[in-house]
């Protein structure tokens, strides 16, 4: 056996190809890599993944992958987000106000134990009692109206009644703007969270919305005479409120056009959102030239949109005089109270051109400087020394404004209210 197993063993050196052969046709025990000579075939029949360090096998559990959402979670999500829209959908309009109080009975009575009632609301200044011609219902931030309940929500007739209720208190002397105005503005902004819970956007709807537009407008004209610590706070939140309720009027008046028609004083209100931007530095949402152009062309072509438009560039380009007898002749009373901070600052533009371009080198006469400016002589006077300017009275009792002083400055709070001499509208109260 020692001899034969020798020779095999030498037979086996003597001819190594045919072991080789012999071992390659035997069977193998990686037969799944039997790679073929043409790469593309290997790919085809292969189930050879390649490892790579930058290339990760998508699969349903991969983690690898930090944007990777499974399936499953994909469609539910998707799912949700559906059923939510579909709420929405449903919510709209869904809800029909039945309450007949300008305050609802539930409110009232919790408000009242809680001695939480205006000063308009006290029956017989008691704080812990008032009635329904008395009580308004608050403005809440919080409420929703999938949970809202038809008997707490005010019908439109109900809101009319409310809304006109609340604009007879701005002739109140009882108690000062800033009491009256915190009160109505408060109460107006329940009265669009009902109208907007209702779905409500007829012709009423509008009117009521230039209601408290108007509102809002006469307010920032009023607040600028207060003299309360929180005047600030105020002017500024009427501010943004005034500026909502003009989008939701201007979205209202583009669900009610007809095809060659506009509302009746859509044109006075759209010519309001110019006058509020006449400083290129107040901020806006979008430029003046991207909104004209989705104003409809009827309202482009109205009186008084071509009066803002030329306020606006009279404005910008410094013109004071045009500026001046544009505003006094054209603008509405509405129109005014946004333009009025507006026109001592072009007043003093006007008197710092006079005090240091002047040709002339004698002083320049008030009486003069009065028609200019369109104020009395006496306003002139104050108005001059509010810039730090002074003034001459010669022997005959005629004053004047030395020109080329040094110390003419914009004071650095507000200018007093001075009126336009020959503004028909001035101190005139609007019919809201």
């Amino acid at each position: 056996m020692d001899e034969s197993g020798r020779r095999r063993r030498q037979q086996r050196r003597n001819h190594p190809s045919s072991s080789s052969s012999t071992s390659s046709a035997g069977p193998t025990r990686f037969q799944s890599q039997n790679f073929s000579s043409n790469p593309a075939k290997t790919t085809q029949s292969s189930n050879f993944v390649p490892r790579s360090t930058t290339t990760t096998v998508t699969t349903p559990d991969n983690t690898r992958n930090p944007g990777y959402v499974p399936r499953w979670k994909s469609e539910t999500n998707q799912n949700k987000q559906q059923e939510g829209e579909k709420e929405a959908r449903e919510d709209v309009g869904s809800i029909v106000g039945t309450c007949p109080f300008m305050c609802p009975e539930g409110e009232r009575a919790q408000r009242e134990r809680l001695r939480d009632l205006a000063v308009f609301e006290r029956l017989n200044g008691d704080p812990r009692k008032t009635s329904s011609a008395l009580a308004v219902k608050k403005f809440c931030r919080t409420i929703s109206l999938k949970y809202a309940q038809a008997s707490d929500v005010r019908p439109l007739s109900v809101l009319e009644d409310t809304l006109n209720y609340l604009l007879n208190l701005l002739d109140s002397s009882e108690h000062p703007f800033e009491v009256v105005h915190d009160f109505i503005f408060d109460r107006t902004r329940s009265i669009r969270q009902d109208l907007s819970m209702q779905n409500i956007v007829n012709d009423r709807a509008i009117h009521m919305y230039e209601k408290m537009v108007k509102f809002h407008v006469v307010s920032h004209h009023r607040l600028r005479n207060c003299g309360s610590s929180t005047i600030s706070s105020l002017k500024f939140l009427n501010m943004e409120q005034l500026t909502k309720t003009l989008a939701s009027l201007y979205i209202l008046y583009e669900a009610n056009h007809s095809s060659n028609s506009i509302h009746e004083n859509e044109a006075e209100f759209r010519s309001l959102y110019v006058l509020l931007h006449l400083d290129s530095k107040s901020q806006q949402t979008e430029s003046l030239s991207f909104w004209f152009c989705r104003v409809p062309s009827l309202v482009m072509k109205s009186k008084e949109m071509h009066f803002a438009r030329q306020v606006l560039r009279f404005y910008r380009m410094g013109n004071y005089r045009s500026f001046l007898y544009t505003v006094s002749a054209q603008a509405s009373y509405l129109q005014y109270c946004i333009i009025e901070p507006y026109v001592n600052e072009v007043r003093a533009l006007a008197i710092s051109y006079i005090n240091n371009c002047c040709y002339k080198l004698h002083p320049y006469p008030l009486e003069q400087l009065s028609k200019l400016l369109m104020m009395k002589e006496s306003d002139v006077e104050s108005f001059c020394h509010a810039c730090g300017l002074e003034t001459l009275t010669d022997g005959g009792g005629n004053k004047s404004l030395p020109t080329k002083q040094t110390t003419f400055s914009i004071p650095k709070g507000s200018f007093q209210s001075y009126s336009l001499l020959a503004l028909q509208q001035e101190e005139r109260q609007i019919a809201i």
